[in-house]
Parts: structure tokens; sequence; C-alpha cells
């Protein structure tokens, strides 16, 4: 049977585009009800029995038997062996790949992540300092595919911020670990490694059992058992974000390749069927065109049946009256990925507010931004690149108020604490400005 991919054509000329826009963008990112009660139980479980219940659950899921914790936990003489054992041109793919993330989150570090302090001129001393966390958690999928460059993306920043100790878990479904993960490991520096997985893995990094330490903050995507152990463990640790669905939007003004563009679509389709993939177009008869190339290239593609049920039930095409109205249209979608597929990129930019990740002119694709171009590749979804960002150092740092008051700063100071502080009822607090006014 010939698979069809056949997205939403959608006009913003049309009297129902709104109605249609709508329903083809939502995305629930409530989670089912059973999925929830089977978390809480599972971190319920976890944070009683520890290993124990570790190691039940990873039999039960992911159908691997293991007599203790330690077998679980994967020594970094076999990751450097997985490393080692790659061919050559994995092998550099890898370090160039880390280098360049490497590059880009050391830059980051400097732009404004250092401790720092000024003097007034009575001579107090305000700032901060900047200090990494202890110990972090970072999850990296291992369900439907596997994914190296999630472990660069998240121990690479960690590392560059300072963290003390970086533990991996990632599941190995019956067992069967993926080299390049191993090796991404050894490459990015991570301490310690479980083959781990799901709520249970997610439980194990925030309550801490036996075998697993305890960690500050837990990182990396996973999928609805995982985000959902991620929001109920929050407060506890940490976490980075609670990721959806992967997006990615394509602004084209018709003048790179059709099936260029397909592809692309296609790059955010074959991860997960809840993937969405939408251009956005003034075009018609270019928008004609990329559905052509989507016909003739999805047969060629070994997750062809992914990639059709992604476009079938989340993607669009869409025919805007011109390119300023798809840019505003885009910032109404707020993309994890947005592709700028223009003659002149940056005469668009300006006009993009929300995004995860912009990637400017027509050889810029998304899955550069994905393995090496430098940038994190953790993004918001779901919309909420309207008030969040990119994976980056600083979600491996946390920032201290420095206050050192003068004598001649206390009395300055102190007089205005002593009315704010009457005037809110708290005369303790006034007291203790208060005292500090009359010393020679």
């Amino acid at each position: 049977m010939k698979l069809i991919a056949a997205p939403a054509r959608l006009s913003t000329a049309e009297a129902d585009f709104e109605a249609k826009f709508q329903a083809r963008l939502h995305w629930s990112a409530e989670q089912d009800d059973a999925i929830e009660q089977r978390v809480k139980d599972i971190l319920a479980d976890v944070r009683t029995r520890g290993d124990a219940a570790v190691l039940e659950y990873t039999a039960r899921f992911d159908g691997l038997q293991a007599g203790s914790m330690a077998a679980l936990e994967l020594k970094a003489a076999e990751l450097k062996a997985a490393f080692d054992g790659l061919p050559p041109e994995q092998r550099a793919a890898l370090e160039q790949a880390a280098a360049r993330i490497r590059r880009y989150h050391a830059w980051q570090k400097k732009q404004g992540g250092e401790t720092a302090t000024y003097r007034d001129d009575d001579g107090t001393l305000l700032g901060q300092k900047v200090t990494p966390l202890d110990r972090v958690g970072i999850y990296v999928p291992g369900g439907k595919a596997a994914y190296p460059s999630s472990v660069l993306m998240n121990a690479i920043p960690a590392h560059v911020a300072g963290v003390g100790e970086i533990i991996m878990v990632v599941p190995t479904p019956k067992g069967e670990k993926n080299p390049l993960v191993l090796a991404a490991a050894h490459v990015a520096g991570v301490s310690r490694a479980f083959t781990i997985g799901g709520a249970q893995a997610v439980a194990a990094l925030a309550y801490g059992t036996a075998t697993v330490p305890r960690v500050d903050k837990i990182t990396g995507p996973g999928n609805a058992y995982v985000a959902s152990a991620k929001k109920h463990v929050f407060g506890t640790v940490g976490i980075d974000m609670i990721a959806g669905p992967s997006e990615i939007l394509v602004l084209a003004d018709g003048s790179t390749p059709p099936d260029w563009v397909a592809m692309d679509l296609f790059s955010q389709a074959e991860h997960d069927e809840l993937a969405q993939s939408i251009l956005l177009c003034p075009d018609a008869a270019y928008i004609d065109a990329v559905q052509t190339q989507i016909d003739r290239l999805l047969p060629t593609l070994p997750r062809a049946e992914i990639i059709a049920k992604s476009l079938n039930g989340r993607g669009a095409l869409i025919h805007t009256r011109s390119m300023e109205e798809a840019c505003a249209i885009s910032n109404r979608i707020a993309p994890e990925h947005l592709e700028v597929s223009s003659r002149d990129p940056h005469r668009w930019e300006p006009l993009l507010k929300h995004a995860g990740a912009i990637f400017l002119g027509a050889y810029t694709s998304e899955s550069l931004g994905d393995y090496c171009a430098g940038p994190n590749h953790v993004l918001p979804t779901s919309g909420s690149a309207r008030f969040s960002g990119p994976l980056s150092v600083y979600d491996f740092q946390k920032r201290s108020s420095l206050i050192e008051v003068s004598e001649a700063g206390a009395r300055q100071l102190g007089q205005i604490a002593s009315v704010l502080a009457h005037g809110e009822g708290l005369q303790a607090h006034a007291g203790a400005a208060e005292m500090r006014l009359g010393r020679s």
C-alpha cells in the first residue's frame, strides 16, 4: 500500500482559515490520567525502595534483566572502548561536533555568566556570585531512536559551566547499547552513566538511591512518562523544561529548491507521529512544488510511515498573503525550530520575535543545528518559546547576590528600610535596620 503524506493545505485568504489553523496547531500538553497515575506510583516506589524498584521497572519496561544496579552502570572504560571502536569518520564527527558545541557554550559563558561586583560611592559592595551546580542528571532518549547528539548538547554546557559531576541515564531496551551514545558520553565528559530510563530513571536522579546519586537538576527530553515525571519532581530538583513533540516551521519566499524544503519538513516529522512540520509561503505554485517533492521523496526514507502520520495528522502547507503575514503567523506559533528559507533572510529576521532557534538562509538546514553548528538543540516547544529559550550554560549555574553594606551605606539605606518596614507592619525588620543608624 502506497504511503501518502498530505499536510493540510490552508490559505490565510480563506474565511475559515483561523478555525482550521487553530485545529491544526492544537496540541494538549496535559498528560493522560493513566500515565499520570502510573508515574506517581513509580516515583513513590523508587523513593521508598530505591535500587530494587529501579531494577524491577527496568526489567518490566525495558526488558533488561539485571541482578544489581552495578550491572546497569556503564563504566568509563566501556564508554572509551565504544569511542575507540567507532569507524574513524564517526569518531571525527563526534569530536568535531563536540568542539563546536564546547566553543559556543564557552563563548556564551563569557557573555554574562561570571561573578562580578562593584562599589557604590559610599563603599557598599554589590554584585553577583555565579557558581555551577554540584551535580546534574542528563536524560538521553533511547526508545525509537538513539541520540548521541543529545548527550553532547546536555553534557557539554554542563561541563563548560563547571558542574562537578554529570550523571547520565539512558534506556537500553533489551540491553542493546548504542556505541555512538556511549562514545558521545566519553567525549562529553560524563562522570557516571546508567542504562535505565523512564519515570524510574527520573525518580532515581531526583531522590537518589543506594547506587544512583541524587542530583540538583535534570535536563534532557523523553517520552510522556519522562515529561510527567520531570513535572512531578520539580521542586525537589530543578528541571530544564517539559518537552512536547518536536516542531519545525519554514518561512519560504520560493527561492529555495523545493526538495530541500520537503526534506527539512521531513527532518522533524521523522521524530514522532505527533511532531509538527509547517510551511508558510506567499507563493501558491511553490507550495505545489513542495508537495510534489514530498510525494517523490517520502518512499525513499526508512521512517516514511512515521513521517506520513506526522504530516497527515499535524502538518500544514499555508499560503499567506505576504512574507510579512508569514512572519506574524510564525510569532503566534512560536516554533521550536524556525527556518527562514529566503534570498534575504536578514530582511525578515527583525520581524521574528518568538522561536527556540532561528535558521537563516537556504543553506542553514535545521539538522545542522541539531548536530554540530554549536548552539544548543534542546529548545522550547508547544509555544513556550514565547517565554523561554534554549538550554545553555546558564541552566547549569546559579546566582547568589553579593551585598556588603558600608557603615555610611547602612545609615542611608537604613532610613529607607525603616520607613518601608514600618509601612508593612514588620517592626523587627525596621528594628534591625534602625540599630545600625546610630553607630559611630
